[in-house]
């Protein structure tokens, strides 16, 4: 079973950086991608940012320059970096994971439970 430990969310004002973490246990492929997701009330999911077993990643125009991704593969766990923070960034964060060929934004079949950001003008 997947299971995923989200950690990072928080309060922050307009400007300021916050680092979210995901660890994911229990997947048996060595090759597979993490990524984040994002749900603001009232609107769907969104894929943010992405990163494969090799490094490569992928990341959402909206956030691109101010988001970045990485991976410890060592320690199965991927890191969201987020600078500049906008008050449009407030959501909830979701984590996921899936084995994967080549890093990509959809498709994934393990969610963690997500951790709040929320940011103020």
């Amino acid at each position: 079973q997947v299971q995923f430990v989200e950690s990072g969310g928080g309060s922050v004002q307009a400007g300021g950086s916050l680092r979210l973490s995901c660890v994911v246990s229990g997947h048996t492929s060595s090759r597979y991608c993490m990524a984040w997701f994002r749900q603001a009330p009232g609107k769907e999911r969104v894929g943010i940012a992405a990163i494969d077993s090799d490094g490569k990643t992928m990341v959402a125009d909206s956030v691109k320059g101010r988001f970045t991704i990485s991976k410890d593969n060592a320690k199965s766990t991927s890191y969201l970096q987020m600078n500049n923070l906008k008050p449009e960034d407030t959501a909830m964060y979701f984590c996921a994971a899936d084995i994967c060929s080549t890093v990509r934004l959809y498709e994934y079949d393990y969610w963690g439970q997500g951790t709040q950001v929320t940011v103020s003008s």
